[in-house]
């Protein structure tokens, strides 16, 4: 089978320019064709299962039986009538399930299967649910070898082209325990949301790798690098040491912003109940002021009056506020923009809604597909551009003149 392109703003470019779409039925044939490689995929997963081995795995054979071609079906989905490729076996024993031996009509298979997938449900659930609804006994290994076969698609989506240029990176990492080795590992789920000129939030890409570290935060920076970025204006990030000097290392122009927000809580950890409502308060004339004169004035002062038994809260604004001071620089619209990261914490939320009943993924695999598939369902909501997008993108133009007027 052709391997098709994941469809994406490039890939729509590209067919638009070749004159491959045009019109509303165009698109709608896209997505028909997309749909229908899914359920072929989903369709060979089945006789793989029958069969007890993938095809030309000869040596996991432990059968008489064997594929036998396919036969053509016309059926009816979300996207009109498809022919779909039904496998068969030279003893005839299969009797298919996704599209069975009379069934005509196969809509919202896909979003049966891998939408409660992407919901958080378990295999076992699954196969509770399509029992329960359809009468379908199905495997919970079948289901696996499903939702496997949207692997090749999100390997796709980790390589693709990117913009070669975004305003602002919002970085951060989640994680996971994953079975690796006998073992149960900690693993970190690494994060980038970016914001291309035109105002509009994308996800980068989602890493999986050991404990946070700088040294894999460059290796994802050089990724992204090497999938076509040149620039990035500013960057968000937490308190991770070595986080700056690896987004420096790839890319050199590029300022970088500690989260105020990360500040604060890290602040909070050192003082004693009582007093953390004054003190906050007594904060917040730092990272509010008007200009970095200001605030550093606004540091004195809480040091004057907390230093002496908050030594510590207040030490770590002074050691870091060459990151801090950043947002400074800027006018108010894109200091509200670049000051924390509340962006990607609010989407790791929505993630973590999904996998909080997974205390152990089986590996890296299993991982990676209900977070892409989340990812997904997340990302259709961002539709519209960053609120007074026209007058930060002005203010941005004037600042960053020379950097970003080749990219207009």
């Amino acid at each position: 089978m052709e391997k098709k392109k994941i469809i994406n703003k490039e890939v729509v470019n590209e067919l638009f320019k070749e004159g491959k779409l045009r019109d509303v039925k165009d698109v709608q044939n896209l997505l028909k064709e997309q749909f229908k490689d899914i359920i072929n995929e989903m369709l060979q997963a089945e006789m793989d299962e029958h069969l007890g081995y993938t095809k030309y795995d000869y040596k996991n054979k432990n059968t008489d039986n064997s594929r036998n071609g396919n036969r053509t079906k016309k059926v009816k989905s979300d996207y009109g009538e498809l022919e779909v490729e039904i496998p068969r076996d030279r003893f005839s024993e299969h009797d298919p399930i996704v599209v069975r031996k009379n069934q005509r009509d196969v809509s919202g298979i896909e979003d049966q299967v891998l939408g409660m997938y992407s919901m958080g449900m378990s295999t076992r659930d699954i196969q509770s649910h399509l029992n329960n609804i359809y009468g379908i006994e199905v495997s919970p290994s079948l289901i696996s070898q499903i939702t496997d076969r949207i692997m090749p698609i999100i390997k796709e989506w980790q390589v693709r082209p990117l913009k070669k240029m975004y305003v602002h990176l919002v970085m951060d990492a989640m994680h996971y325990k994953v079975r690796q080795d006998g073992k149960i590992v900690n693993k970190a789920v690494y994060i980038i949301i970016g914001t291309d000129i035109d105002g509009m939030k994308e996800i980068l890409g989602m890493w999986i790798g050991e404990q946070e570290s700088s040294k894999f935060w460059l290796k994802v920076l050089t990724d992204i690098q090497s999938r076509g970025v040149e620039e990035i204006l500013i960057a968000s990030i937490d308190g991770l040491n070595g986080f700056k000097e690896a987004i420096k290392t790839v890319f050199k122009e590029a300022k970088v912003q500690r989260c105020i927000v990360h500040m604060i809580r890290n602040s909070t950890k050192y003082l004693s109940y009582k007093d953390r409502k004054k003190f906050i308060n007594d904060l917040k004339p730092v990272y509010k002021a008007i200009n970095e004169e200001t605030a550093l004035e606004a540091l004195d002062l809480l040091e004057e009056k907390w230093g002496e038994k908050y030594y510590i809260a207040i030490k770590s604004w002074r050691d870091n506020w060459e990151e801090i001071a950043v947002m400074f620089e800027y006018p108010e619209e894109i200091r509200r923009l670049i000051y924390t990261t509340n962006s990607i914490e609010s989407f790791n939320r929505q993630l973590r809604k999904v996998t909080k009943t997974k205390s152990v993924f089986p590996n890296d695999d299993s991982l990676m597909k209900i977070l892409y598939l989340s990812m997904i369902n997340i990302t259709k909501k961002w539709t519209q551009r960053i609120r007074n997008w026209a007058g930060i993108l002005g203010q941005l133009t004037i600042i960053f003149e020379d950097r970003i007027s080749k990219y207009l």
